[in-house]
């Protein structure tokens, strides 16, 4: 029986990385391996919303990237608030809390950031994870593209 692939939540800082020097190679082999059919990609309505702004290049890869749509609810609006409450990131932060909890809510893998300041750090990941299991929520999986792409595919 094949295993199931690993679903994967990629927030506005992936997306942006497509044309970024310092991001661009690991983020460009990502997308070849959603393209390639490797994972399944989940992107929030919050996320679309904050790339409304970006040049026109980055939104249309979006365009062409197979993916599903998924929407911030009351409930993830409350995990992100837990999380600031909590002090795992401050107030400043709320949008990244917000895509945490979406991704968490949703049942995602992983989530997906070229932000490692608030989002793909080992202390603020413990954070998230300790406010997920004391709300009754399973830990989620936060890694950078470089750490989930496939470089050689067997």
């Amino acid at each position: 029986m094949p295993s199931k692939k690993l679903s994967l939540y990629l927030d506005t800082s992936v997306i942006g990385g497509y044309f970024d020097n310092e991001f661009e190679q690991d983020t460009r082999l990502l997308f070849q391996n959603i393209r390639d059919g490797i994972y399944d990609v989940f992107i929030s309505d919050m996320t679309k919303n904050e790339l409304s702004d970006a040049p026109e290049k980055v939104k249309n890869l979006l365009d062409n990237l197979q993916y599903r749509e998924i929407f911030v609810t009351d409930e993830c609006e409350d995990l992100g608030e837990e999380y600031i409450k909590e002090k795992v990131v401050g107030m400043a932060s709320k949008e990244d809390c917000i895509h945490i909890a979406t991704a968490t809510i949703h049942n995602i893998d992983v989530l997906v950031s070229w932000n490692f300041k608030h989002i793909v750090n080992i202390q603020r990941i413990r954070g998230y994870n300790t406010v997920n299991m004391k709300n009754g929520y399973r830990t989620i999986d936060i890694r950078s593209p470089k750490e989930v792409v496939i470089y050689e595919l067997e």
